[in-house]
């Protein structure tokens, strides 16, 4: 019967590259759309939590609540919820009885009727808590807050605030597309990377099958054995690759006794192996001593390029020597056959070590998460801090080019910037930042170098935004520092520049905002701080900063 055809080496790798490839990508990718899932879910329950516990401090809630007045609850209730875009608040008194509600009807009963939840924790032990549970309005995601008397801190009631699962349903979902084509996409570059791979390992292997290499050895070491010479060779290090057992007889070793692996001057003290070595000159039937045995030696360096890669040596017993002379023309030409064959598969080894070694594919998937584990710290820094995808987005992309220019980045873990106005024109900011951080890195960059730092820092406390970024760069001329917003007034060479923070100061004026700089003493560098009103003022933009 024939032998059964195996499958070529290039086939099996791009099957198995792209077999990985498959299921890194799908577990990738349903572990991303798991911890989106629940990151959203858990950010829409603090966003609920966070406006419940903001009503129940509220004066009018708290008065509405003492003197029972249904009528100015319901109407402040509805308010609050199209303000917040909640899909329902309900107020409850000490005994969780409904004072508000959306439907009228279900007003003065027990808030348990909807999802048997008697508000324990908030009416009894006095604490904010989040939950998620069906209702009349259909699932949502609820935070309860309990409410104080200020007088006394009795506990006289509870606010509940619901987001509609259905609404994190379908950003999840966009996101999970989006997600997913992404995944695609890198899928496809990972399988047309395999067959790049595979091609490239085929044509380094000189196009042979992992069996005819496996055979090329057996024949390579079948060689070795019957040659009637004894050969030793060794590495860069002195230490021994390669020996025969012809080697062994003459030497009077024992045959048993694996002396590969070990250093030549262990095993023969007595050989110029080593002085071949670093000479790199061979050397040709010289009559030496080795164990007491007069002996005939060609000794001759391997190459690779311009590197010496180790020796090879050759040799029989002096009393053979009127053999040996009428076969001197036969064993030169072996020999110089055997150093060629020796080289080429030396190079052959030496190419499928180094790309086993090197492992292109899996190597570069272990770089990927690493970072990933630094991006995934930053995504969850930035998912935490700015729920804002589009202000996230920027800073991650910022954080990328940094990484590009050999900087870094720095956003202050305690930053916050979770309460953005509405009216807050996303787009601008994110330009008005930018240029802030691109003008950090770029001073840096000249000024400090590779591993230079550019700092960020955000909050949203009071009724102002902060933005604060530190460069290391060499700071803003005292003469340029109420010059520098102005339109073409910059510190770099050249006439293409000093438009970026005139922009800066345009969308100041049109907002209410402000901005200072200061050189940093100590550390050097410059620190560009932005204030935005969480409410826009606006101002008239001849208007000095200084004035307004």
């Amino acid at each position: 019967m024939p032998a059964k055809r195996r499958t070529k080496l290039k086939t099996r790798m791009i099957l198995t590259l792209g077999l990985v490839s498959v299921l890194q990508t799908l577990l990738i990718g349903l572990f991303a759309g798991y911890y989106l899932s629940e990151s959203l879910y858990n950010e829409i329950g603090q966003r609920a939590l966070m406006v419940a516990k903001t009503i129940a401090a509220s004066p009018a809630i708290i008065n509405g609540i003492q003197q029972r007045n249904v009528e100015d609850l319901n109407t402040l209730t509805h308010t609050l919820a199209t303000t917040n875009e909640a899909l329902f608040i309900v107020i409850g008194d000490h005994e969780a009885i409904r004072l508000a509600h959306p439907s009228p009807a279900r007003i003065g009963h027990s808030m348990a009727d909807d999802d048997g939840d008697y508000g324990h924790q908030a009416l009894v032990e006095g604490e904010g808590y989040i939950a998620r549970a069906m209702g009349n309005l259909g699932e949502s995601m609820r935070g309860k807050a309990p409410v104080f008397d200020p007088t006394n801190g009795a506990i006289i009631g509870i606010v509940s605030v619901g987001y509609s699962v259905a609404q994190v349903e379908a950003t999840v979902q966009h996101y999970n597309f989006i997600l997913y084509g992404v995944l695609g996409v890198v899928l496809l570059v990972s399988i047309l990377a395999a067959v790049v791979i595979a091609s490239r390992f085929k044509r380094a292997i000189f196009g042979l099958e992992p069996e005819e290499i496996a055979g090329l050895f057996k024949e390579r070491d079948a060689t070795l054995q019957s040659v009637r010479e004894g050969i030793i060779a060794i590495n860069r290090d002195g230490i021994i690759t390669t020996v025969n057992l012809a080697a062994l007889t003459t030497l009077g070793l024992d045959e048993d006794t694996p002396i590969a692996g070990r250093a030549i001057l262990d095993v023969l003290p007595e050989s110029d192996l080593m002085s071949v070595l670093s000479s790199g000159i061979p050397d040709f039937d010289r009559e030496v001593w080795l164990r007491n045995k007069q002996m005939v030696v060609n000794r001759l360096p391997m190459r690779q390029g311009d590197d010496i890669i180790g020796v090879v040596a050759s040799f029989r017993l002096r009393n053979e020597l009127d053999h040996v002379s009428q076969q001197l023309t036969h064993i030169q030409q072996y020999a110089d056959t055997l150093r060629s064959q020796t080289h080429e598969y030396s190079n052959k080894l030496h190419t499928i070590a180094g790309l086993i070694q090197l492992g292109a594919y899996n190597d570069a998937l272990g770089l990927i998460g690493s970072e990933v584990s630094s991006h995934q710290a930053l995504i969850h820094l930035l998912l935490e801090a700015v729920p804002d995808p589009i202000i996230a987005g920027c800073l991650l992309g910022k954080h990328n080019r940094a990484r590009e220019m050999g900087l870094h980045l720095d956003i202050d873990p305690d930053s916050q910037m979770t309460d953005l106005p509405d009216n807050l024109p996303r787009d601008q900011l994110v330009s008005v930042l930018g240029n802030l951080i691109d003008n950090a890195l770029e001073a840096t960059r000249r000024h400090t170098g590779p591993n230079g730092r550019v700092q960020l820092s955000m909050t949203d406390l009071g009724q102002e935004l902060i933005f604060e970024v530190e460069d290391q760069g060499p700071g803003v001329a005292p003469e340029l520092q109420n010059q520098i917003f102005e339109k073409g007034v910059t510190s770099k060479a050249g006439h293409e520049h000093g438009f970026g923070l005139h922009l800066v100061r345009k969308f100041l004026d049109s907002w209410g905002g402000s901005i200072t700089v200061e050189n940093l003493s100590v550390a050097g560098g410059s620190r560009f701080t932005l204030y935005l009103p969480k409410k826009p003022t606006g101002r008239s933009p001849s208007c000095p900063p200084s004035d307004c």
